[in-house]
């Protein structure tokens, strides 16, 4: 088990690197805006549970090296991420003039808003990389096995991430409400959210390399 120094710097380290603004949050942020809370909060779910699930399971089972083996998957990866990105900026723009759009929001699926937050997560190959660089880091062979102190702490990031992505998706999503309630705003709340995704797709297409925060 790790020492309680080496504990405690991990959860400084990852409170810090959690509030970094990244595609997670910005999509979480958007679907609080545009669609309220619960569904923001199923993108959490998406993006936590179902994704982190994966994504803990690769560290675990020490698929480090493998990714880091075939550089290229990692360009595919980016590629399909921001692609995802910009394909859901331009649908929001897209719909936003809409008059089904100005007179009520159309609301998308639970299940859907799983999916997304869960896509969008794994596409993104900085919060994977992130896990494999950052993570390891606080591993001490000589205190337990390593695959168990990976879990710990690849289940407390997740939990951070419950926290964090949870409170944007709860302030986002009352001010969503509140939206729904002025329709007047809400093309340019789409129009806005959907240039915000469409950059932060084109960022992450050219931005490579290791990530420097936690890619939320």
């Amino acid at each position: 088990m790790p020492t309680i120094e080496t504990f405690l710097t991990f959860l400084i380290a990852l409170s810090l690197l959690e509030i970094s603004p990244g595609p997670d949050m910005m999509l979480t942020l958007a679907r609080g805006i545009g669609q309220g809370r619960r569904i923001a909060l199923l993108t959490v779910l998406g993006n936590v549970f179902v994704a982190g699930f994966i994504q803990v399971a690769f560290l675990v089972l020490g698929l480090v090296a493998a990714v880091h083996a075939w550089p290229v998957a990692l360009d595919v990866l980016r590629w399909a991420g921001a692609a995802y990105l910009v394909w859901l900026g331009i649908k929001m723009i897209a719909t936003s003039g809409t008059d089904t759009r100005l007179k009520k929001t159309v609301k998308i699926s639970g299940r859907r808003a799983i999916r997304e937050g869960a896509i969008n997560s794994l596409t993104n190959p900085k919060s994977l990389l992130f896990m494999f660089a950052f993570l390891p880091q606080f591993v001490d062979p000589a205190v337990g096995p390593i695959w168990l102190q990976l879990l710990i702490f690849g289940c407390i990031q997740k939990l951070a991430g419950i926290i964090s992505l949870g409170s944007v998706a709860l302030a986002s999503g009352t001010f969503g409400n509140w939206l729904s309630r002025h329709s007047g705003f809400l093309k340019w709340q789409e129009r806005f959210t959907g240039v915000v995704m469409i950059g932060l797709g084109i960022r992450m297409l050219f931005t490579g390399g290791m990530p420097q925060n936690s890619g939320r």
